[in-house]
């Protein structure tokens, strides 16, 4: 018997085995698409489904089958369309400062091994659903560790373009206070508003709230806020990504560590990923007599944020004399300039 989507056709009783076959292994492959979550997949077989129809002449089947497949389409875009960000209100108005950021990972220049965990972390973001389903989490608390200027406030930003989500930045300026029990209360609502609005939630300078309890320097209110920070880590079980950034990952509480899914550490870039950094910045340059090695030698030691704005200056430069190239001595230059503040 010939199987059809959406049809109320009569079933014609001379199709052959063949067809038969090739409809089933059709209609399986549709189902182990709609399974791994594989939506291209899925619209590619659903097409072949309404072409085999219409060889068939099955005409009002095909068509019924192209409207579905285009309101699929339709509907789609309607939820990939970034949704306007609500301006914190209230309290959560100085606490949160939301953007809503473009950036992607392929904008990001950084090492092979840095670039396979973050992938990993989008691809299981990706695959919620189908790990949940399955008894298992997707690692979505993440600490960032590294010197000033690597990469980690943009990985949270390019995070957030990958995932069509808002991005909030938790303001510490309004966060500690100095008064007994105000801070704590204040980062409940910073949690609070974590598990009612999906996004990237970056605590950026981490050591702030995540400082070593046994510090010297420890008082009390700090000891408490670290502690109510770890209980609402312990029990946040949102969909949010929660992300710590910090340059001194020395002076944090061990017992953090524990309850990052991942520590991912951030370093200057070596001298193959500072060319690679020179080049995707000055793509749009005749760089044919740029002398590659003095160039990557001159950012040696410098952060990716540096060596970007140096490339953008030394663009300018190019510019404003009218020229389609960068020469050897005017990217130097710029980035001399950068290494010396």
């Amino acid at each position: 018997m010939h199987l059809h989507l959406c049809s109320k056709e009569r079933v014609p009783l001379n199709l052959s085995a063949k067809n038969i076959m090739a409809t089933a292994d059709q209609l399986k492959a549709l189902i182990k698409s709609h399974v791994d979550q594989d939506d291209e997949r899925f619209r590619t077989l659903a097409m072949q489904v309404a072409a085999t129809e219409a060889r068939q002449g099955h005409t009002k089947v095909a068509v019924e089958i192209r409207d579905l497949i285009d309101q699929a389409k339709l509907r789609q875009r309607e939820v990939s369309r970034p949704v306007p960000i609500a301006t914190p209100r209230g309290e959560l108005a100085g606490l949160l400062a939301v953007s809503y950021p473009k950036t992607r990972l392929s904008d990001m220049v950084m090492d092979d091994d840095i670039q396979g965990r973050l992938k990993r972390i989008l691809r299981e973001q990706r695959g919620r659903e189908k790990l949940l389903s399955h008894g298992l989490q997707p690692r979505r608390k993440l600490l960032l560790t590294g010197p000033p200027r690597s990469g980690k406030t943009m990985t949270a930003s390019a995070l957030a373009g990958e995932l069509n989500l808002p991005l909030y930045v938790i303001v510490l300026d309004g966060l500690i206070t100095k008064f007994m029990g105000e801070t704590a209360a204040k980062l409940r609502l910073v949690f609070n508003a974590l598990a009612e609005n999906q996004g990237i939630y970056l605590f950026d300078e981490f050591d702030a709230i995540g400082g070593e309890r046994s510090g010297r320097n420890d008082v009390g209110e700090i000891h408490r806020v670290l502690n109510s920070f770890l209980q609402f880590m312990e029990q946040d079980e949102s969909s949010s990504l929660l992300i710590g950034a910090t340059n001194h990952p020395q002076s944090l509480d061990r017992a953090l560590f524990r309850r990052f899914d991942d520590v991912i550490e951030y370093q200057h870039p070596s001298n193959l990923l500072v060319r690679k950094v020179l080049e995707n910045r000055l793509a749009m340059f005749d760089t044919s007599s740029l002398d590659w090695k003095v160039s990557a030698a001159a950012a040696d030691g410098m952060s990716y944020a540096d060596i970007t704005q140096a490339c953008e200056s030394a663009a300018k430069e190019a510019i404003l004399n009218d020229m389609d190239r960068i020469d050897t001595h005017t990217l130097v230059v710029a980035l001399e300039e950068r290494q010396g503040r």
